[in-house]
């Protein structure tokens, strides 16, 4: 970690392990986590099918709704993990996950350099930015993968920080007074209370923590944590596809994992996949006055 743990538009970009870093068990990828852009790591999910970030767009666009009904201020939102700001580009873009597949692993990304492809993707989000969008900020510990979400536009901040391992910085703390949404859609099981705790401690106002969660791990820390700030969480009763297995190891630590902890992996990872489960953590009246069922489409 380097000492400046804020990056900024003027250093170079990479990919974090926020999507695809490996429990016991799992295959790695670590050849892809902290190069200069994001075509490697495109290249390498593309072909398992990885899908989070999709099925996140559609939550999270409706989260926003529900924080900011009639508001001209923009909401602010903590993406966990973001690497290089996929979520932030699908949230405040007009722009499928299938679409950036198709970009990053076309030949003319493959033909350009790291600068011609920032350039390009500068391009291309300021064409889309949406007009109800919100102001992300990204914290990974991978700094390169941060970088390139600010050098493009995606990310309004960017921390290279662990804070698993390291308290935050008073950058980042300031940086996350007005956060109302805090996003996760991958590595949440290497999370932990000492990530959540002294960003809701930062945080001026209630927060709302929307996650989703490999069924091979555990939110129990996490949901413990957050409960102690007033927030309460409930699961999705649905299910979301991540990943296909990368061979038999994978499926079988998957299948045996979930049915340790007493669930079904009939129809999910019976199948050949990685399920997810959102948990979204709000305070209790916003429980009472929003039903979950209305936001996870």
């Amino acid at each position: 970690m380097t000492d400046d743990r804020r990056t900024g538009s003027g250093t170079t970009g990479g990919v974090g392990v926020a999507d695809t870093a490996a429990a016991p068990g799992m295959s790695r990828f670590d050849a892809i986590y902290d190069r200069p852009d994001p075509r490697a790591y495109f290249r390498a999910l593309g072909p398992l099918g990885y899908r989070t970030p999709g099925h996140a767009q559609r939550v999270f666009r409706r989260l926003r709704t529900a924080l900011s009904p009639g508001t001209s201020e923009p909401l602010t939102v903590l993406d966990l993990c973001c690497s290089y700001g996929i979520n932030a580009a699908l949230l405040n873009h007009e722009v499928t996950l299938d679409e950036l597949y198709r970009r990053y692993t076309s030949r003319e990304a493959a033909a350009m350099t790291g600068d011609q492809l920032a350039s390009w993707d500068r391009e291309f989000f300021g064409a889309r930015r949406r007009r109800d969008h919100v102001r992300v900020i990204g914290l990974d510990r991978a700094p390169r993968a941060v970088a390139y979400g600010r050098a493009v536009g995606l990310l309004a901040e960017g921390f290279a920080e662990d804070l698993e391992v390291a308290p935050p910085s008073p950058e980042l703390c300031e940086a996350v007074r007005d956060v109302r949404l805090i996003t996760v859609t991958g590595g949440a099981g290497f999370l932990s209370r000492r990530t959540f705790r002294p960003l809701l401690c930062a945080a001026r106002g209630p927060v709302w923590v929307a996650a989703f969660v490999l069924r091979t791990s555990s939110y129990e820390d996490i949901a413990d944590c957050l409960a102690a700030f007033g927030l309460a969480t409930e699961r999705s009763g649905t299910t979301f596809p991540q990943r296909r297995f990368t061979d038999d190891a994978e499926r079988r630590y998957a299948v045996d994992t979930v049915t340790a902890a007493g669930l079904d992996p009939s129809g999910k990872e019976g199948a050949g996949s990685f399920h997810t489960v959102l948990h979204l953590s709000r305070p209790t009246s916003d429980v009472v006055m929003i039903p979950l069922d209305t936001l996870v489409p």
